[in-house]
Formats: structure tokens, sequence, C-alpha cells
């Protein structure tokens, strides 16, 4: 593998395209560690060192803008406005018809739907840079820290409005960051921020292990950790690369003299069709009850319930709630994603068939069974994983810096197996070996 990076970087166009991605993410990284006018970041840094910040949303919004949300800085928001705003176009694109068709026009249609997705990427920009602001000014942002009410000294409304302008304006060039890596540099822009944002909070998460660790000076926890890593690695590894082949056979056909067709193919049906969006859409339904009774005042019944249940992440029925939701979700996003009756008129349409089935109908049929069968894996298998940080959370006692496991382990190997498929095609069609011999 060392050799193959040697030769991707000793191919002009390709090391220059490995150059551009790291200087963007090294632009990236420098804009998550510059505050944002109008926070004190000697409080900020307090807060940080006295609190691990809020489970839930926050937690994940901070894992996706690699710890610059509760540092509130230039890049606080990162990319998780442009992930909301392409899941939820994604999810209007089954519902309202003019964006079904715009999907179907082909490149046209999905040069209009990403512009739709960057309007739609600033709104909510702007909605979330006004939440954090508000949740910074009311001290909500940090738990159990002295000074969280100086965070936001200023609580003029100039001073929100300059802050707001600040983080919108950081999204907009995280978004413009992540395009310029997928037009000019390796891989997808958006996930390689993505990658680099949640990488990053890796060595502080482990080193807190350590230091927090008991036995033998914490190295014995450090060790632990890193082979559970290594194995959960593995394990998501071979479960993002299973998937259910549908053997397809395509019908000749006698076009003047010649004859088109004859030839045979297959449907890749993954494992784990969903991806990582159960887990976030589980996350963030789950954190709803939790941000109302934190912002709302009294005593009531209701509220002392949900803080005492689902508030936090190690509780029975918190765990059982987000282990169902992300069944839930797996078969929901599936479901919304693939369209067995489209890709059997599709088929039918030029001819292709699966063996033994019937074109038309018993396809659809036959595909949305075996679609099922392969989703309860599936979805079992992305609960245990989102399940694992909770698992390290009640085996290490308070310690909740787990870092391997649900949403990051998920777009970790994800994002790296992506990667390096398109660096070893690069390189294999320059006649090299690859990075398997």
């Amino acid at each position: 593998m060392l050799t193959a990076f040697a030769r991707a970087f000793k191919t002009p166009d390709l090391r220059k395209k490995l150059l551009f991605t790291l200087g963007i993410i090294v632009v990236y990284r420098v804009g998550t560690h510059i505050p944002i006018p109008g926070v004190d970041y000697k409080s900020v840094q307090e807060c940080v060192d006295q609190a691990s910040g809020n489970q839930g949303l926050f937690g994940l919004v901070n894992m996706f803008s690699g710890g610059a949300l509760l540092q509130i800085t230039v890049f606080a928001l990162g990319i998780m406005p442009y992930i909301t705003a392409s899941i939820i176009l994604q999810l209007l694109t089954v519902v309202i018809p003019r964006l079904e068709a715009l999907k179907k026009e082909g490149q046209a249609g999905t040069a209009k739907i990403t512009q739709y997705t960057r309007y739609l990427t600033m709104a909510l920009a702007i909605l979330q840079g006004t939440g954090l602001v508000a949740t910074a000014r009311s001290g909500a942002l940090f738990s159990g820290c002295t000074v969280a009410g100086q965070i936001v000294p200023d609580q003029a409304i100039f001073t929100t409005i300059v802050m707001v302008i600040c983080m919108t304006a950081g999204t907009a060039c995280v978004m413009w960051l992540g395009e310029l890596i997928t037009d000019r540099g390796i891989g997808n822009g958006m996930s390689i921020l993505m990658f680099i944002s949640i990488a990053a909070t890796f060595p502080s998460a482990l080193w807190a292990i350590k230091t927090q660790g008991s036995l033998a000076d914490g190295w014995i926890e450090f060790g632990t950790v890193i082979a559970v890593g290594l194995v959960m690695v593995g394990l998501v590894v071979f479960v993002e690369q299973a998937q259910r082949r549908i053997p397809v056979q395509y019908a000749k056909r006698m076009i003047g003299r010649r004859s088109y067709g004859g030839t045979s193919t297959y449907i890749p049906l993954k494992v784990n069709q969903a991806g990582v969006i159960p887990v976030i859409f589980a996350s963030s339904l789950l954190y709803i009850p939790a941000l109302i009774a934190q912002f709302s005042s009294g005593t009531s019944g209701w509220k002392t319930w949900i803080e005492a249940n689902l508030v936090q992440g190690d509780h029975p029925i918190y765990i059982t709630l987000y282990f169902l939701l992300i069944v839930f979700f797996a078969f929901f996003y599936v479901a919304i994603s693939f369209n067995p009756e489209e890709v059997a008129d599709n088929m039918k349409k030029y001819g292709g068939f699966i063996p033994g089935i019937r074109a038309g109908r018993p396809t659809a049929e036959y595909l949305s069974y075996v679609l099922n069968r392969i989703t309860w894996p599936g979805s079992l298998y992305l609960g245990l994983i989102a399940l694992v940080p909770t698992m390290a959370l009640v085996g290490f006692g308070a310690n909740q810096n787990f870092p391997f496991g649900g949403t990051s382990i998920l777009i970790i190997v994800g994002v790296g197996l992506e990667t390096v498929k398109q660096i070893e095609s690069q390189l294999q069609q320059r006649n090299y070996e690859g990075f398997l011999r």
C-alpha cells in the first residue's frame, strides 16, 4: 500500500489532486480553531475543560464539526447544515413530483437539485446559528460549567446578528471547500471533510481514556479500547462490503444486421443499504424531548420523566428507544431510496429479467422480498454499532470519550473505503498494481 502511495505521488496529475485535497483540509482545520466575534474564548476553553458538552444532537453536531461547535468558531456548524439539507431534499424528491421529475432529467436536473440544496443549507445555517447563539447565551450549551453564562458577555442584538452571520458565512465556506475537493481533488468533498472532522476528535478522545484510566496508569484501558476499535473496524468493513447480488439477464435484440444484448449482470443490494442515515435520524428525534425539557421552566412531571429517562444515554428506556428507532428508520429510508417497481420497469423496458422470475410486477415483488430480508440484519447491525459508545459508557463508568462506534466508525470506514477505491482506480488506469497485489 505504501508503494502504491509513492507511485500515486509520482504521477503528476494524481499528485496535484492529492496535494490540492490536503491543502483544502489544512484550510478547513484552521477555520475550526478561529473563534467568532462576541465570544469570550477563555470562558469557552474553561467550559470545554470542565464538561464534555451536552449529549444528543449537540454531541452529534460537535463530532461532525471536528470539535468546533463547542468552541463556537467560524466553522462551528461544520457540514451538518449541508447534510441535513441533502437528506431533506432526498426525502422531498419522493413526495414532490417536480423534484422527482428533475431527478429523472439527468445532469441538468441534478444540478438544479444541487442548487436547491445550497439554498436550503444557507437557510438551515441561519436557523442553527441562531439556535447555537441563543443556547450559548443562556448557558445551556455546557452542562456543569460554572462560567457557562459568561461565554457571550455582550447580549446586544447587533452582536448576535454578527455572530450568526459569521457562522453562516463559515458554513458557506465549508460547502465551497467541499465542492472544490469534489471538482479538483480526490473523492467526494463533503465526505472527505466529514472524515477529517471525525478523525480530528480521535486523538484527544483516546488520550482522555488513558488519563482517566486507573489500571496501570490507564494503559490497560487504552490498549483495550484500541483492540476493540480494531475489531469494530474489521466488522464494519465486512458488513459494509457485504451485498446480495441479484442476477439479471438481458435478451438479445436484432437491430438491422447487428445483435445487441444477451449480457449478464447483477443488481447489488447492500446489507446496510441505508448507510448512517438511520442513526442520525434516531439521534435527532430522541434529542427533541430533551431540548424541549431543557428550555421549559418549572418542575412538571413530564419534564422530570424526560430528564430521568431520555437525557442520560445509559438509561434502559433511552437505549431501547434508540435501538428501535434505528431499526425503524433503516426500513423507512431503504423504502424511499430504493424503488423495486421503478427498477423492475427499467429492466422490462430494456429487455432485462431475473432468471426464474417473470418481468414486471413479479420482479418488483421479488426485489421487495429480498430487500426486506437483507434489511433486517442490516438494521440490527446498525443498532448494535450505534450502541457501542453507550455500552462503553456503562463499562468504563463516567468516561464519555469512547471514539469507536455509532456514526463515527461508520463514516470513517465508509469514506475511507470509497476514497481508497478511487485512488486505486486511478492507479490502475495507469497500469499500476494498485493497493493490493
